[in-house]
């Protein structure tokens, strides 16, 4: 309010600084501090380590075996740069040639080294750098690695489906046994799918875990861990997708009666997901198994496998007990869990790497143990109890078979 006979202020402007400027400040401060360090020469910092050796740390993630030829991938881990001087096989010295003079950090390098091995003998290999460190590797068996030409491939293709279709499409074939089940023997049946899913998770979860035990190549053992947080967090927006629709009047499909639980459709796609990434790292180990020329390993892997995954049908068409669903979505079903299996053998025999192999892993386990905690819930009885005597000896029983039928994979 202005006083008489005199004039209104006018309002004072204000300049509001736009948001994204906001937030890109302190990335600019950031970017400007360091560029002034670095034209400073790292005051304080350089030349500290001018006095201690370098630190090598060099892995070897594969070894190929040809006629006369010793071929190792090897990676450098370490923060200094790393020089393969001298090969030394079971204390021979042995002439080799390098792709790369010297492996920055985490770059790899492919040793071949000349030496007429004989097949079926074991052999000590160490590499000496220029600094006088060791890399060992040993060759348990001498066998010459198979050629990987299109034969091979067909091979792994069909391994993989030995290994997952045929298998998971066998224990498709219990649809109509769990159809005529009663509601205890299904929970009961959940409760063995549940004790299943846990047990594969444990399971992906140490093996992922031993590939990388001595290699810290982009993280060790912590990329397990990334790749199975990644798989759950992914499958919880999926499911949280799936509520949305399910809880939206225009598109909630009909058959729902309670919009806060997942369908039996959709928990049945999301064990067959589950279980397809865990199918996945299976078939990297068969299909590194026989890259390396370990055939009998690799057989026994798929006969191992192949026993073990039957179960995995069960577990994908128990939540489908109450409905009819159409030979064509349960093909597809199985194809999801199945066909990874075939895609993992061909990844494993042509671009095998241990941190790779981890990480998929990782990605199978976090998967199955997020579908597994979704399968909670449909244990509980009329009382509202979860574990009852029924339930937790059917997780018991389904986590013993498992083991039982793990002690046929030969690793």
């Amino acid at each position: 309010m202005t006083r008489p006979g005199t004039a209104p202020h006018k309002a004072e402007k204000t300049t509001k600084i736009p948001r994204w400027v906001l937030g890109l400040g302190p990335l600019v401060l950031i970017a400007a501090l360091i560029a002034l360090f670095s034209l400073l020469n790292a005051p304080g910092l350089t030349g500290l380590g001018d006095d201690r050796p370098p630190e090598e740390a060099v892995v070897v993630e594969n070894i190929e075996l040809t006629d006369g030829l010793i071929t190792l991938t090897v990676r450098n881990e370490g923060a200094d740069p790393v020089t393969i001087a001298q090969v030394v096989v079971s204390d021979y010295y042995a002439g080799f040639t390098q792709s790369e003079n010297q492996m920055a950090h985490l770059e790899s390098n492919t040793v071949t080294v000349f030496y007429p091995w004989v097949q079926g003998d074991p052999y000590d290999i160490s590499l000496i750098t220029s600094a006088g460190g060791r890399v060992g590797a040993t060759i348990d068996a001498a066998v010459l690695s198979p050629d990987k030409g299109t034969s091979f491939f067909g091979l792994m293709a069909l391994l993989g489906i030995y290994v997952g279709v045929i298998p998971i499409g066998l224990g498709l074939l219990w649809m109509p046994f769990v159809r005529r089940s009663s509601p205890a023997w299904i929970r009961g049946l959940l409760a063995f799918t549940v004790g299943l899913l846990v047990y594969l998770t444990i399971d992906a979860t140490l093996e992922g875990i031993e590939l990388v035990r001595d290699n810290a190549s982009y993280g060790g053992p912590l990329v397990v861990l990334l790749g199975a947080a990644t798989a759950y967090l992914i499958l919880e927006g999926i499911e949280g997708w799936a509520h949305q629709r399910t809880t939206h009047p225009a598109t909630k499909p009909a058959g729902i009666a309670n919009p806060g639980q997942l369908s039996p459709q959709m928990l049945s796609l999301l064990i067959a997901v589950g279980i397809g990434l865990h199918n996945l790292g299976e078939g990297l180990a068969i299909g590194s198994a026989y890259a390396v020329g370990s055939l009998a390993l690799g057989a026994s892997l798929v006969i191992g496998f192949a026993i073990h995954n039957t179960t995995e049908g069960l577990a994908i068409v128990t939540p489908l007990a109450s409905q009819r669903p159409p030979l064509t979505r349960l093909a597809i079903l199985g194809l999801i869990a199945g066909a990874p299996a075939i895609l993992g053998a061909l990844i494993g025999a042509t671009v095998y790497q241990p941190t790779l192999a981890a990480f998929l892993l990782g990605i199978g386990a976090g998967a199955l143990a997020q579908v597994a905690i979704k399968l909670l819930p449909m244990l509980k009885d009329n009382t509202g109890r979860t574990l009852t005597p029924l339930t937790a000896g059917g997780i018991i029983t389904g986590l013993a078979f498992m083991f039982t039928t793990g002690l046929l994979v030969i690793t």
